[in-house]
């Protein structure tokens, strides 16, 4: 455990973000300098818990070593610390920056006091394996002669291509956009995830011998196309990992036409756009000057509002369904579930202090977009709800919008990459496979990460790229020493 006392002698207390005025200029990572000093004290909080919930079921998906390495931070072992990270977690660098810290709401000092900055610390010692030269490309000894090529270069084909060439295994992962990394490339802006992160990660995978094809669109018809037929006839097994990309629309009158867009379209050409040229090509869907509505919740519409004010725009709204929710846990949300509880995100954050107040509006839902004469967007009429999300009569109102995002979740994968297979899906329209088995109803296909649970976490996309390399491993080589 960390200090014995520990967690009765200090508070909580997390890593600050750079002020808003500055970082709404850039697009670098909203993060300040990491202060091992003050992290060392979050670790002396640790309590050294009969059962660690962070490590439970509610807890960690990954089952990281929490307590152990916030002991080590305490006694200023990083590089241990970094060791133990690096045991159950195949993207620490990651998930220390975007990860809701799932771990901090099952904290068991989370019972009577605020948990221990988990995610912080994390953060930190990912950060510090990096700086430090720490990791390095582990290079199996042997090989076994088995080919596995992985469709989707997320974090959970990237998690299983890391597990399955650690065994000696070799393995293709292809990737339909120009750049390695999948959600973590392009879903996430570059404030939260700077995309030199991915790259390195990506250099150190080449050296350990995993291959890479981007611009690879498997099953796809255009001139970059792969043949699935091909892949599948060419390889021991295939790994579907290619996300749950197919956006959740809001099909009310007046839909089409032009200043609606799905959120997940806004963020990538955003991101390309940045990576290509810092903006100068044009290349994206600009908030600057427009009145944005942002429609959904969660860390994509939060994305999706941090991007808008850093293109400068002229004022911004945030429409979501579901009711505010309380200040503190409700008797139906007990620790350790993850608690669902008011919060104020970076985005959140970024425009209160931008217009003066939270951009949030609750228990609201669209009726209609507004078009003048030409088709040009002017708004969207809404109404207000329940609790059972049934509309109230006489709350209708208009809203001023010359630009609305949608970022309500996503329905499933894109079927298109199974054309030649035969391949079962759920009632989900997911690929349909058990969890910890993978093995879809071919054989020969396996399935992971969102495109086989449904729109999820990135710490769960590892998880379950991780038992997907295990259960491949065990298919082909009748045993398995993968976790």
């Amino acid at each position: 455990m960390g200090k014995t006392t520990g967690f009765k002698e200090f508070s909580r207390a997390v890593e600050p973000y750079r002020p808003v005025k500055e970082r709404l200029l850039d697009f670098k990572e909203i993060y300040t300098d990491h202060d091992d000093e003050k992290l060392s004290v979050q670790g002396a909080r640790c309590m050294d818990c009969g059962v660690p919930f962070c490590q439970s079921g509610e807890g960690c998906p990954v089952y990281n070593l929490i307590p152990e390495w916030n002991d080590l931070v305490y006694q200023d072992k990083w590089e241990e610390a970094f060791d133990k990270l690096m045991l159950t977690n195949n993207f620490p660098e990651v998930t220390g920056r975007v990860c809701p810290a799932v771990c901090e709401g099952a904290c068991v000092l989370g019972i009577t006091e605020s948990p221990v900055a988990i995610k912080n610390l994390e953060f930190a010692i990912a950060d510090k394996g990096f700086q430090n030269g720490w990791l390095k490309p582990r290079i199996p000894s042997s090989r076994t002669g088995k080919s596995i090529a992985i469709v989707g270069s997320g974090p959970a084909g990237l998690s299983a291509a890391q597990q399955l060439n650690s065994v000696g295994h070799h393995v293709k992962v292809y990737e339909r956009a120009d750049r390695i990394g999948g959600l973590m490339m392009y879903g996430i802006p570059n404030m939260k995830l700077d995309k030199s992160i991915i790259d390195q990660r990506v250099e150190v995978m080449e050296m350990e011998g995993i291959e890479f094809f981007s611009n690879a669109d498997v099953g796809g018809q255009g001139e970059n196309s792969v043949s699935m037929s091909e892949l599948d006839k060419s390889n021991d097994i295939v790994l579907l990992t290619t996300g749950a990309t197919k956006p959740r629309d809001l099909p009310i009158p007046q839909r089409d036409g032009v200043g609606v867009h799905f959120a997940m379209d806004f963020l990538r050409a955003n991101t390309k756009s940045l990576l290509d040229s810092e903006h100068d090509d044009g290349k994206y869907i600009s908030a600057k000057d427009k009145n944005v509505i942002v429609i959904g919740g969660g860390d994509t519409g939060t994305d999706c509002i941090g991007t808008s004010l850093r293109h400068g725009c002229k004022s911004l709204i945030n429409f979501e369904i579901m009711p505010e929710p309380p200040k503190e846990r409700a008797e139906n949300n007990p620790w350790p579930l993850f608690p669902r509880i008011y919060k104020v995100d970076y985005g959140h954050e970024e425009s209160q202090e931008t217009y003066g107040e939270d951009p949030r509006v609750y228990s609201i839902s669209g009726k209609e977009f507004l078009r003048n004469e030409d088709g040009t967007l002017k708004g969207i009429r809404t109404i207000e709800v329940d609790s059972n999300f049934q509309e109230i009569p006489g709350t209708e109102k208009d809203w001023e919008a010359d630009l609305i995002l949608l970022a309500m979740g996503f329905l499933g994968p894109e079927h298109y990459a199974i054309n030649n297979l035969e391949v079962d899906l759920d009632e989900r329209s997911n690929y349909k496979a058990d969890h910890n088995v993978h093995q879809t109803s071919n054989p020969k296909v396996f399935a992971a990460g969102d495109c086989r649970r449904g729109q999820s976490l990135v710490v769960w996309a590892i998880n379950e790229g991780r038992a997907a390399a295990r259960e491949i491993d065990q298919y082909l080589m009748g045993s398995t020493t993968l976790k």
